[in-house]
């Protein structure tokens, strides 16, 4: 049974799916329509974090351009961008082997930023039933889900969600943090 996250909630996965090997990261929305005059593409991004909440390396963020993770196992990897958002369920997917992650990453953040947002004149405002949701790989069961409910009407890229080693075990926050300036402004949170 999936449990259903607030923002700013943490939970260990250990205790909600002892034995978790590999999860699939699913990141859904729609999009209202609008008179902006363009069509939406929004992209998942993940972002390979140190101690330091760095990118470790530029290899270390992965998106539509950048797929897999460097390290020798691929324990990360995007499943392609999707550039319209059409139709129900997971509109990007992203792969994590959570035993494979190397040791010198501490962190995965989660984000979705909207393509092109300020020429076409498109912010989260316009969009609806953004969500960030765990599925164990083995058995295809959700396990935790974050659905945004907050009005994010001038943001352009969200944090949707971290999932973190503490005490040697992985956890998940639901963070939703928003902000204007779209990808460039989470790359500059996260580059040294």
């Amino acid at each position: 049974m999936s449990i259903s996250l607030k923002k700013g909630e943490r939970v260990s996965l250990e205790k909600v799916s002892p034995g978790l090997e590999a999860v699939f990261v699913g990141l859904g929305w729609d999009v209202n329509q609008t008179d902006s005059g363009g069509d939406f593409d929004l992209d998942a991004s993940v972002f390979m974090l140190g101690d330091n909440d760095k990118l470790v390396s530029n290899n270390h963020f992965i998106f539509y351009n950048n797929l897999k993770s460097p390290d020798p196992d691929t324990s990360v990897e995007h499943m392609g961008d999707n550039l319209t958002g059409a139709g129900e369920g997971d509109d990007e997917v992203v792969v994590v082997n959570l035993k494979k992650v190397p040791n010198d990453i501490q962190k995965l953040a989660f984000a979705v930023t909207i393509y092109e947002a300020d020429q076409r004149k498109q912010n989260f405002g316009q969009v609806d039933n953004a969500f960030v949701r765990l599925v164990d790989v083995k058995t295809k069961e959700e396990i935790l889900r974050y659905d945004l409910t907050e009005d994010y009407s001038v943001e352009t890229a969200i944090i949707m969600a971290e999932l973190y080693k503490k005490d040697g075990q992985w956890r998940m926050s639901a963070v939703g943090d928003g902000y204007e300036g779209g990808l460039q402004a989470i790359l500059n949170r996260y580059y040294n």
